[in-house]
């Protein structure tokens, strides 16, 4: 693809909150999960190693409308934060931010679910998304965003890209229901 079209591509994005109101199944139709993995980090003897570990993630309408209809919903519904990409009018990505916050001096505030369409990766609307988390959370206080990242290489390089690091901290509750997750955080101060 080139230049002028990524150009055009980044600026027919819109941004959006979504509200309850935007909330319906169907809204995530146009978003393609896909992801091919072929490197993943795993814990070794206590050390962050890569390594060769080869396959597909992706998600199917039941789940997209399962996720809208249970996550979205009630992240909006507890006062949390829907932030979403469009293009055409269609969500090609998407983060949530739970209003909940949690550690030693319930210092964090979690980034449940952040992702980007297959085909509009790279083109800057995951930062975007981020920035978005993180003035959010500064609005309400917190002092760091807490991410329980997929521990697929590309995923893990975008959030160092965005200046995230290990967690100090450990949500053992997102660490047990994920377990080869990758544990990150990023400083709002």
């Amino acid at each position: 693809m080139s230049y002028d079209q990524k150009m055009n591509i980044n600026h027919d994005i819109r941004y959006k909150q979504l509200i309850i109101d935007d909330v319906r199944e169907g809204l995530l139709d146009y978003f393609n999960r896909f992801q091919e993995v072929k490197k993943v980090w795993r814990i070794i003897e206590n050390k962050k190693v890569l390594i060769e570990h080869p396959f597909t993630e992706e998600m199917d309408k039941r789940e997209k409308d399962a996720l809208i209809m249970g996550h979205f919903a009630e992240c909006i519904r507890e006062g949390g934060c829907v932030f979403v990409a469009l293009y055409q009018n269609n969500v090609i990505a998407f983060a949530t931010l739970p209003y909940a916050f949690f550690g030693s001096r319930n210092q964090y505030v979690n980034i449940a679910e952040f992702y980007t369409s297959y085909e509009f990766r790279g083109y800057g609307i995951g930062k975007n998304l981020f920035a978005q988390c993180a003035e959010q959370g500064k609005k309400w206080g917190a002092e760091k965003l807490y991410i329980s990242s997929h521990s697929a290489e590309e995923t893990v390089a975008f959030y160092r890209s965005v200046g995230c690091v290990d967690a100090i901290e450990i949500n053992q509750r997102l660490a047990e229901k994920e377990p080869y997750d990758i544990q990150m955080e990023y400083s709002l101060y």
